[in-house]
């Protein structure tokens, strides 16, 4: 409660009040004007050669998407003639990034990307500052030196230092591999790209997923457009409640129809207790993107919360992704495997907020919890898509209900180290990013442009920023969400949800008896103590032991 001003008084409380207004609505406004810049922006093909080679889905994706954009009477869908309207939609987007061959489109298309909502208003970075200093003023005024002291002053890392010392322990691990992740790159292009890459001393921004995707193929012989007939989305969800009830002794059942809901795409859902029965919550699922009216990324949201004081015994979530929509009548969303794991991570969320057990409003489920702790979950359950029994529980082929090859689903789980040191140093970028803005950034000194370039020289110092580049404009997680000075909890929870699933390996995964008491240890733990109790002592209680990062390094050969 102190941190909501509640200690202030007189003018010091109606200053902090006034601030927190101000910052709602530039939050609202920042939210308000990526969702408009990325809708705006579209690029039209219309050569059918510039699309060669690139996979159905993707096609078939832009096709639909020119179609949606038409008025009046609309073509039928072919998506071999086109035209294709590329977007900065995060499915649509990451298709151009990952299969386009032409250069100069994938540059325009990632140009525009990284500059959205930077052209809003006739200073955006103006806006940033304010957010910036609006949260060091209201931090001030409650004592604290500066916000990332506030921020952390309710979490788990005792300090800015200790989350610098564990980014630096990655660090030393991940940025050799990230380099010679690239320098593979780079070659493979050289090699397979023509005079384009010929005089490349290392590939562009907009090249690395590209040539990312090729050198997938090559190594694992094994595409996203292979894999996709065998995540269908109703095949998947059946697949994923079955490991929920095989951990922790829940059922999910449809429950359409029971509840209004505000699209067709939404569905409906109950959760309950195998061995009594009992309702136990719900939750919402709204799976596909829809660039009009619905913004990007995967996220969960609390609809109703348990509460003894007011009766709600009841929790209902939200679970809202961007994943590729169906094409045409007769065809499922066919999902990408990050897709999958996006789905795993979001319905993580969900589990600790609908099987809690804390009755008290303000510590039910994840209220309560802190920042770096409350990914735990989330992360715990991405790691059960490369476990073998839950894989052929959701991999399905569309069609012929053939399960995934096995030579697939082997080169599915050496995949996942795949490019393991960039990603890792992209995210430790990006966290130290976010703790410097909100700690020692001084606007008298530098911009927070100049504070970027600087972060990134020692993080990825091989993929530094285009001087155009104005990420920060978009970077919704730290100014309009609730990631300012807490965007390294990813990785602080992934310690954390890394050594959690450790406990399943140590028992055994093929293990069925073992599995299930560890996962109703899980849940009896993790998934239902709430905010109420100190995450440390929650991940304790289930684990004996203090987490170590040791588990992470492994799962992401970086030992």
């Amino acid at each position: 409660m102190k941190l909501g001003g509640v200690g202030l008084e007189g003018e010091d409380k109606e200053q902090f009040n006034q601030m927190r207004m101000r910052l709602a609505e530039l939050s609202t406004k920042f939210g308000n004007n990526v969702l408009d810049s990325t809708k705006a922006y579209s690029y039209t093909i219309e050569d059918a050669s510039l699309v060669e080679g690139v996979p159905a889905s993707a096609k078939a994706m832009w096709a639909q998407a020119h179609i949606a954009s038409l008025e009046g009477d609309k073509p039928d869908l072919d998506p071999e003639k086109g035209p294709w309207r590329l977007t900065l939609d995060m499915p649509s987007y990451i298709a151009v990034m990952s299969h386009l061959p032409n250069r100069s489109i994938r540059e325009k298309v990632y140009k525009a990307y990284l500059t959205r909502a930077s052209d809003q208003s006739s200073n955006p970075e103006l806006e940033l500052l304010e957010i910036l200093s609006l949260k060091q003023k209201m931090a001030k005024l409650l004592g604290f030196e500066n916000y990332a002291e506030q921020s952390l002053s309710s979490k788990v890392a005792p300090s800015v230092k200790a989350v610098e010392e564990l980014s630096e322990l990655i660090l030393e691990k991940a940025l050799p591999t990230a380099e010679r992740e690239l320098a593979e790159l780079t070659a493979l292009s050289k090699e397979q790209g023509g005079e384009d890459y010929a005089d490349l001393e290392k590939l562009e921004p907009w090249d690395t997923t590209f040539w990312s995707e090729r050198l997938k193929e090559q190594k694992f012989d094994l595409t996203d457009e292979e894999l996709r007939p065998y995540f269908a989305l109703p095949n998947v969800l059946e697949g994923m409640f079955g490991l929920v009830t095989r951990l922790f002794n829940i059922e999910v059942r449809a429950a359409d129809g029971e509840a209004e809901v505000w699209h067709p795409d939404v569905r409906f859902f109950n959760v309950y207790d195998v061995d009594t029965d009992e309702h136990l919550a719900s939750f919402y699922l709204d799976p596909y993107s829809r660039p009009e009216n619905k913004r990007g990324g995967a996220w969960m949201d609390v609809c109703v919360g348990k509460s003894e004081a007011v009766n709600r015994q009841l929790p209902v979530a939200y679970l809202t992704c961007n994943g590729s929509p169906p094409v045409g009548d007769d065809t499922p969303s066919l999902m990408t495997f990050r897709e999958v794991t996006t789905l795993f991570h979001e319905f993580g969320h969900g589990l600790q907020h609908m099987l809690t057990k804390a009755t008290i409003g303000d510590v039910a489920g994840i209220n309560g919890i802190e920042w770096d702790a409350v990914e735990l979950p989330s992360q715990f359950m991405e790691n059960w898509c490369y476990d073998k029994a839950t894989v052929y529980g959701i991999a399905k082929h569309y069609e012929t209900g053939e399960p995934l090859p096995e030579e697939m689903f082997e080169k599915l789980v050496q995949q996942k180290t795949f490019n393991a040191g960039m990603m890792a140093c992209r995210q430790l970028y990006f966290g130290q990013m976010d703790m410097e803005l909100f700690s020692t950034f001084d606007p008298e000194k530098e911009s927070i442009f100049e504070v970027q370039r600087r972060v990134a020289s020692k993080y990825v110092p091989y993929a530094m920023p285009l001087d155009e580049d104005r990420f920060l404009c978009s970077f919704g997680h730290i100014f309009a969400g609730g990631y300012s000075a807490g965007y390294y909890s990813y990785k602080w929870s992934e310690v954390m949800s890394a050594d959690a699933f450790g406990a399943f390996e140590d028992a055994g995964l093929e293990n069925e008896e073992e599995i299930r008491k560890v996962g109703m240890s899980f849940r009896d733990t993790v998934l239902s103590m709430g905010g109420g109790v100190p995450p440390m002592q929650v991940f304790e209680k289930f684990r004996g032991r203090a987490p170590t990062p040791d588990a992470l390094l492994r799962h992401n050969g970086l030992e």
